[in-house]
């Protein structure tokens, strides 16, 4: 690994830098989740297929480069545990999903990512502008936090999650854990 802190582009070059993240230039190692997160992203995701508007796909895991440095300055990169995008970003030559080309971040909280996902990234998609940030806690009860433009003072939802905002979808919340 390199002995400097990487700009995004030397990180979108590095032969499959696996499951890290750049954080202001240093390569972190994104946590385990375990099966039963992985099944809840995959729940989350084939709910959302069949509600999606033409025109937006969902991505998995994907990376997502924040735009939040300069050029050549360090930078910033996460794996989102799913995101909305217009179709043009999966046509689009080149690496990383951008934040300018994401309409919704959603996050399955995973135990040892608690505080990551609802303060640091919360804060981090929303200075990249990510205008819509969907929290999802498995943990009993299932609910989602849905933030718009960083506000985080959204009631946590249970049961089902239903909204026009960006797009209509209704969500069984309860049908993401087995």
């Amino acid at each position: 690994m390199p002995g400097h802190l990487l700009t995004i582009e030397e990180y979108a070059a590095l032969d499959g830098p696996g499951f890290t993240e750049l954080v202001e230039g240093r390569l972190v190692t994104s946590p385990g989740s375990g099966r039963r997160h992985d099944m809840a992203v995959c729940l989350l995701a084939a709910q959302l297929e069949r509600q999606l508007p033409r025109g937006l796909a969902f991505v998995v895991r994907a990376e997502l480069d924040l735009r939040l440095a300069p050029d050549g300055a360090p930078g910033f990169a996460r794996r989102p545990d799913l995101m909305v995008v217009g179709r043009a970003a999966l046509t689009r030559a080149g690496g990383l999903v951008r934040a300018d080309e994401v309409l919704v971040v959603a996050e399955v909280v995973a135990p040892d990512s608690k505080r990551t996902d609802y303060v640091v990234k919360h804060d981090e998609y929303a200075d990249a502008g990510i205008p819509h940030y969907w929290i999802v806690d498995i943990t009993g009860p299932v609910s989602l936090v849905a933030c718009r433009a960083g506000d985080l003072d959204a009631a946590a939802v249970t049961d089902t999650f239903t909204t026009d905002i960006p797009f209509p979808v209704r969500l069984d919340l309860d049908a993401l854990v087995p």
